[in-house]
């Protein structure tokens, strides 16, 4: 038995440190939450104005061009069809549109971050510990701080999502950046070229490769936290899985859990088809 004594509590101090912060900064959050919604409505709109013959279409064109096999051309496009056949295609919509904008977000933070990291090894020192914490948490931490500042709803499964999946844009931005050969840089520097040239110009088309990667990740590890978002109100192909379990409906929560698989599966494929585009030749 833990001795009593040694009992101390945080929960106390933590819950008036969010009431202070809600009431004190409320219209910095009220603020957020309505540009994220504005954007999550945005995305939505267009996504659910495209006929669904469009997206099977563009897959099929997209990885058609990248991979030029026919098998794989038809798979993949064909996989799409079997959501729509479970009647999911718009809970399908709802939940790639989460997926959308908490990526957008990761992205427009994630690149900058890791491109910071890059030129800087003090921050890169400060923010490689708070990364290797991030991706070492249970993904249900991660519906905490989204709870606490933005309550239930779409916009706080966005932030849930985006906390969880910046992490390997950050990391592989940065990593990208460093392994640019020292040798091209200082090439390019002996051209004349200035500090901004040579991250426009020269590290980022050759860390381009790494960068599309870390699009990859944060998009798999954004997809992947659609069933536990909708937990705080998400919505889509998640929340028919979490009403599948509470009713002990295999055959629904099974339509559901494929229809997931399957987006997860063509989304990897066409941003594998578009990573592969700024590969080098190979020799």
């Amino acid at each position: 038995m833990f001795p009593e004594t040694w009992k101390f509590e945080v929960a106390g101090p933590i819950n008036d440190l969010v009431d202070w912060l809600l009431a004190t900064f409320s219209v910095f959050f009220d603020g957020i939450s309505s540009g994220v919604l504005t954007l999550l409505l945005q995305i939505s709109s267009i996504l659910e104005a495209i006929p669904w013959f469009i997206y099977i279409i563009a897959i099929a064109a997209i990885i058609g061009f990248t991979s030029r096999r026919v098998f794989s051309t038809v798979f993949l496009a064909l996989l799409p069809v079997i959501v729509g056949m479970f009647g999911l295609w718009d809970l399908a919509i709802e939940s790639l549109a989460v997926v959308i904008t908490a990526v957008v977000l990761a992205l427009i933070i994630g690149i900058p971050m890791g491109m910071l990291m890059a030129e800087f090894n003090l921050l890169e020192t400060i923010i490689r510990p708070i990364l290797d914490a991030m991706q070492t948490m249970p993904s249900f931490v991660y519906l905490i701080p989204a709870l606490m500042f933005f309550g239930l709803g779409r916009v706080p499964a966005v932030f849930a999502t985006f906390i969880f999946a910046v992490p390997p844009i950050i990391r592989l931005t940065n990593l990208g950046l460093r392994l640019v050969p020292q040798e091209v840089q200082e090439a390019a520097l002996s051209y004349g070229a200035t500090r901004m040239q040579l991250l426009r110009e020269v590290r980022i088309p050759l860390a381009m490769p790494s960068i599309l990667a870390g699009v990859n990740q944060t998009t798999m590890m954004a997809l992947s936290m659609v069933v536990i978002a909708s937990m705080i109100g998400a919505g889509g192909l998640g929340y028919e899985v979490l009403i599948s379990i509470n009713r002990i409906n295999v055959g629904r929560g099974f339509e559901a859990g494929i229809s997931v698989v399957i987006l997860a599966i063509v989304i990897d494929r066409l941003t594998q088809s578009f990573a592969k585009r700024f590969e080098p030749p190979s020799r």
